[in-house]
């Protein structure tokens, strides 16, 4: 039986009537406010070509990894989904997911792509087994009309910049391209030195030490000394942020920071790019890297992002037949009171440096990461991220942090994904929670109503504004 598609106005608004209509009122005055989207990986080729996308198995399930691990974990093989590459046909890999769509029930997936297939495509009918077809001919047609080019998309969508996500290797020759073309939409970069960075730095097309060398080509340093290697670091940023970069982004196991004499550093740099480097040397590298990092924040103003706590490609087959970000990276537990004292140690207390962290493990929201952003005022805290951007995380990482961080020690919301036209749903779920959150803090006398519709704006809007600094 078909069954029709909507979107209920009050969903994951306060079950409780009158909460609810405060909520509904706070919702009202932010729902249409332009979208910042600072910590993202959209594909910037996408923005600088503006050419049309292929199909709606390629646009919402291949790239998507939220949806190919769920279909994995019901048996479902990765290359019947076309992931990574692999020669699935469009049409029957669509199939395979709209047989299971009913897996999503209750998840954020679900209301992701249901906000997408209503709102951005105008089915009527949920999507299901008897529905595949109609779904992917109605999308796989309306993505060749120029209303659904890339950058027609992001005027839709009101948003008001978006950043993207590269390696020091990357020639940052598609934000050239954007920049030449005319286009008023900001689309701007992040410095992202995690293969230059990690001697155990997973990929299948070639390692750490390729990727030194390859440094040293692209800056014409020599990267194969300690101060060699800094000076090419110094150099890359400065032209990442000349393509409008205001952020690094350092995705390290875990959150673990060094402060190393110059001759420990040198001697720890020699035995990593040897290769003969064990795995505390492997950590105590990132871990110095970190604390150097900071240091040239304080020089050139951007705004380093640590998100630690995954084990990436937890699956050693997957990671071998289909490479990096197949949704096998698993949340750990990981520690930041200690982690990051040595970094604290030296820089917690500067004026010129700007931290934001995020985790996995929510365990630590009340415990460290709310009270380290409630003191040191380099430090804030990244919203509820990456497994956690559900409707039950954001509001468990509300309840954890406000007492301790507040609000302004933290920095909205970020969508942080490869699903393009999942953003503006992603920012309408955190907007309604948050409005849904300051409407039981005013039913319970705790802030004023006023106090709420000005949290609301910033929470959507000024906070990441004002720590990314955009």
């Amino acid at each position: 039986m078909t069954r029709r598609l909507a979107l209920h106005p009050d969903r994951l608004l306060p079950a409780d009537p009158a909460t609810r209509a405060l909520a509904r009122e706070l919702y009202a005055n932010v729902a249409g406010m332009p979208i910042v989207s600072p910590h993202g990986h959209t594909d910037p080729a996408w923005f600088a070509g503006n050419a049309n996308f292929g199909n709606a198995a390629q646009l919402l399930l291949e790239p998507d990894h939220y949806v190919f691990r769920m279909l994995y974990s019901q048996g479902v093989p990765l290359d019947a989904l076309g992931v990574g590459g692999s020669a699935a046909d469009p049409r029957q890999a669509w199939r395979l997911f709209a047989e299971r769509y009913h897996l999503f029930r209750g998840t954020p997936s679900r209301m992701w792509h249901d906000w997408v297939f209503a709102e951005a495509f105008g089915m009527k009918v949920r999507l299901d087994a008897e529905t595949s077809d109609l779904y992917f001919d109605t999308i796989t047609e309306q993505l060749g009309a120029d209303a659904f080019r890339p950058r027609a998309l992001f005027e839709r969508f009101n948003i008001e910049v978006i950043a993207t996500t590269e390696s020091p290797l990357d020639s940052l020759e598609h934000h050239e391209a954007i920049r030449a073309s005319g286009w008023n939409g900001k689309v701007i970069t992040a410095y992202r030195p995690d293969p230059v960075v990690d001697p155990e730095y997973a990929d299948p097309n070639g390692g750490f030490r390729g990727n030194i060398d390859r440094l040293s080509e692209l800056t014409g340093e020599d990267c194969t000394t300690w101060s060699g290697y800094l000076a090419a670091h110094r150099q890359r940023r400065a032209v990442f942020a000349a393509m409008g970069a205001t952020s690094t982004d350092h995705g390290h196991p875990t959150a673990l920071t060094a402060n190393l004499s110059r001759g420990e550093c040198e001697r720890l740099f020699q035995t990593v790019i040897s290769g003969t480097f064990t795995e505390f040397d492997a950590e105590l590298f990132r871990a110095q890297m970190l604390t150097e990092m900071a240091a040239m924040s304080i020089d050139d103003g951007l705004v380093m992002q640590i998100h630690p706590g995954a084990l990436r490609n937890h699956n050693a087959g997957l990671f071998q037949s289909f490479g990096r970000d197949v949704g096998a990276d698993i949340p750990t537990r990981t520690d930041y009171v200690h982690a990051l004292k040595p970094l604290l140690d030296c820089f917690g207390n500067h004026p010129g440096l700007s931290i934001i962290v995020f985790t996995l493990d929510e365990s630590a929201y009340a415990r460290e990461l709310a009270p380290l952003a409630g003191h040191y005022p380099c430090l804030k805290l990244g919203p509820a991220w990456w497994f956690h951007d559900s409707p039950e995380g954001m509001r468990r990482f509300r309840r954890a942090t406000t007492e301790t961080a507040g609000f302004y020690n933290t920095v909205g919301f970020n969508d942080d994904t490869r699903a393009f036209l999942s953003i503006p749903a992603r920012h309408d779920v955190a907007r309604r929670i948050d409005c849904g959150f300051f409407a039981e803090l005013v039913m319970e006398h705790r802030i004023e109503d006023w106090e709420a519709a000005e949290l609301a704006r910033d929470l959507a809007y000024n906070f990441v504004k004002q720590a990314y600094k955009l």
